[in-house]
């Protein structure tokens, strides 16, 4: 296999003759068009939650409301080459919903050191939902009543009991 070295005064050509054409002044004057509106396809990307305990931050503020989007392939691999990860497998959901979680609370900046102060059942609760929103595509689950034997849906994504 060839390589190819570049120095300095070669990557001044490579620039060169990578360079955008220049515009004409019309070009330059006209607007640019706008983009074409986004088309919706009714895919639902992002999912409302809410923490069974909540997560508490530094200044003792009780966060419980949250979204989570859906992973892709890359969030899926990505925990793989994760230091944390290989040295203790369990780490790979903390790491996993840290990359998926897009809000908790106010907090927007979701990292791996948030996923870990969080209760244990708070996390039980979001490894679930990640499981349920990105296999099953949906948040409700079929559930039968103790007392009656009644079946019907709940929706995980929060409300309060008795709500609908």
């Amino acid at each position: 296999m060839r390589r190819r070295t570049v120095t300095a005064g070669n990557l001044e050509e490579i620039l060169q003759l990578t360079k955008p054409a220049p515009q004409t002044e019309q070009e330059a004057a006209a607007p640019a068009a706008p983009p074409p509106p986004r088309e919706e396809h009714g895919l639902r990307t992002e999912f409302e939650f809410e923490l069974p305990r909540g997560y508490v931050d530094e200044a003792g503020v009780l966060h419980r409301d949250g979204a989570m989007r859906l992973a892709t392939a890359r969030d899926e691999l990505r925990p793989q080459i994760d230091l944390r990860v290989k040295e203790n497998p369990a780490y790979l959901s903390v790491v996993l919903l840290s990359q998926v979680i897009t809000r908790i609370g106010t907090i927007t900046d979701v990292h791996a050191g948030i996923v870990e102060r969080m209760y244990a059942t708070d996390v039980a609760f979001l490894q679930d939902f990640y499981r349920r929103v990105n296999s099953e595509g949906h948040t409700r689950a079929a559930v039968t009543c103790p007392h009656c034997e009644g079946g019907f849906e709940v929706d995980l994504s929060g409300g309060r009991l008795g709500e609908s």
